[in-house]
């Protein structure tokens, strides 16, 4: 069994739908699982949906219901068959209905919690797998759904719930391999419940966690993530064209990646693959016949110091001093538990004695965290800042990294700098806008020449 993960862009339209299918046919001998995405960006239109509704706006939400039932049965009727049209209009009237009477009452209340979050947003991955489901009968397979909910368990944190793993590996080995051995089975990322069957979500960008889930339950041979590159790339196409293309590499390495913002991978994917060791490919819907990335758990040899450069936008750094501090314990236990209260996450860390300076990427409630901080140091915050992290398991063997960075750099300031932990990564900030010629000096410095064994050269795919 293999476990097959498709983004929204790969199932965005009819014609995405059909070019999925097609890739699916090419895999049915290995008793493909499919995890499937939102169409599109549905997520974010039942949101805005959402916001509409609280705000009393009933002139939008209303016709934005229509819409968004309109673009669903417009690219369902044109790859499901003519004997399930019936079938089809009945189950899109009964998501619509229920979704129209969730966004009634919501706009009753005039408040929107994470439980009804989660309730709304659930709407995209359950319309999405069910039409994916007929559209592939459509195409010649034998096709059956399940609804994730019932199968991946969660606690009731809402928006970014944490998987029952125990009890979810369970329902899914009890039902899925002998299912996949007859049909092709099709699931909703994203989406889960509590084991009292309250709807839940894992958070934006799950389904990459759903696929890693279902393949780690079911003890898949391999997890393919389809999106719309030729898989992971030497540096961020978003700030710099021209990235090369990494064959392989470890699953240490690309969960560094994916958490300093290699978008192709949700962080926590990497987690039950790990556990249960079966190799992660992100592969391109548009593309299928490239190769992709294959992540894999043990270490990549490679003649590079650097697999890729990671960039986080949007960063806020934190400054905290205290003179106050010097030669007494509990300093940073005090700072931490103020991020922790407030529930703010901490990205990197760089300390003194009397000084710590620390990224997030969420300042919704750096306010508070401040106002806390103060009452025992001062603090200072600086904004439209960037991560740049550069991976690479040589970078803890190779002496002169630091050296070749700074030279790259070419007088660009660095705010902060950190080691990891992991000795996987060398991170620096600096200023949002010299993001560009960071990139474009690091790319040249330690991608001039490639390992033939792990890197594509221009294997890139740019919108």
């Amino acid at each position: 069994m293999i476990v097959m993960k498709f983004g929204g862009s790969s199932v965005e339209s009819a014609a995405a739908i059909e070019r999925v299918a097609g890739i699916v046919k090419a895999r049915v001998e290995r008793r493909p699982v499919v995890v499937v995405s939102a169409m599109g960006k549905t997520t974010n239109k039942l949101l805005a949906i959402a916001a509409a509704a609280i705000a009393g706006r009933r002139e939008e939400y209303i016709p934005q219901l229509h819409d968004l039932r309109d673009f669903h049965s417009r690219h369902a009727r044109q790859v499901v068959p003519l004997e399930h049209r019936a079938e089809l209009d009945r189950t899109l009237d009964e998501h619509f209905q229920e979704l129209t009477e969730l966004v009634k009452g919501l706009a009753v209340l005039g408040e929107l919690t994470p439980r009804s979050i989660d309730a709304i947003s659930s709407y995209g991955e359950r319309l999405s797998s069910y039409i994916v489901t007929l559209a592939f009968r459509h195409f010649g397979m034998t096709a059956e759904h399940l609804d994730a909910r019932h199968f991946v368990i969660t606690d009731r944190h809402h928006t970014k719930a944490a998987p029952d793993f125990p009890e979810t590996y369970a329902r899914l080995q009890a039902a899925v391999p002998a299912l996949a051995g007859r049909a092709v089975v099709v699931m909703g990322g994203f989406i889960g419940s509590t084991a009292d069957g309250v709807t839940t979500t894992l958070g934006r960008g799950g389904s990459d966690f759903t696929a890693s889930i279902v393949g780690a339950g079911i003890g898949a041979e391999e997890i393919q993530i389809w999106t719309d590159v030729d898989g992971m790339l030497t540096c961020d196409p978003t700030i710099l064209k021209g990235g090369h293309r990494v064959k392989t590499i470890s699953f240490a390495e690309a969960a560094e990646l994916a958490y300093f913002g290699a978008k192709v991978l949700h962080p926590a994917t990497v987690v039950p693959a790990v556990e249960k060791n079966i190799p992660v490919l992100i592969l391109n819907s548009r593309r299928p016949e490239v190769e992709g990335t294959r992540i894999v758990s043990d270490i990549v040899k490679c003649a590079n110091v650097v697999k890729s450069i990671a960039c986080k936008r949007k960063i806020t750094l934190v400054n905290i001093h205290s003179t106050r501090m010097l030669m007494a314990h509990g300093f940073l236990h005090r700072i931490f538990e103020v991020f922790d209260r407030f529930e703010t996450s901490v990205d990197v860390v760089a300390t003194s004695e009397i000084s710590v300076s620390l990224t997030i990427d969420n300042s919704e409630r750096l306010d508070e965290v401040v106002a806390e901080l103060r009452h025992f140091a001062d603090v200072d915050i600086e904004t439209n800042q960037a991560i740049v992290c550069l991976v690479g398991d040589n970078i803890r063997y190779t002496p002169g990294v630091a050296r070749r960075v700074f030279n790259a750099l070419n007088g660009i300031n660095v705010r902060m700098i950190s080691m990891g932990a992991s000795l996987l990564n060398l991170s620096f900030v600096v200023a949002e806008a010299d993001l560009f010629r960071a990139v474009e000096g690091l790319h040249g410095e330690f991608f001039a020449s490639l390992d033939p064994e792990v890197f594509e050269r221009n294997g890139a795919v740019h919108a």
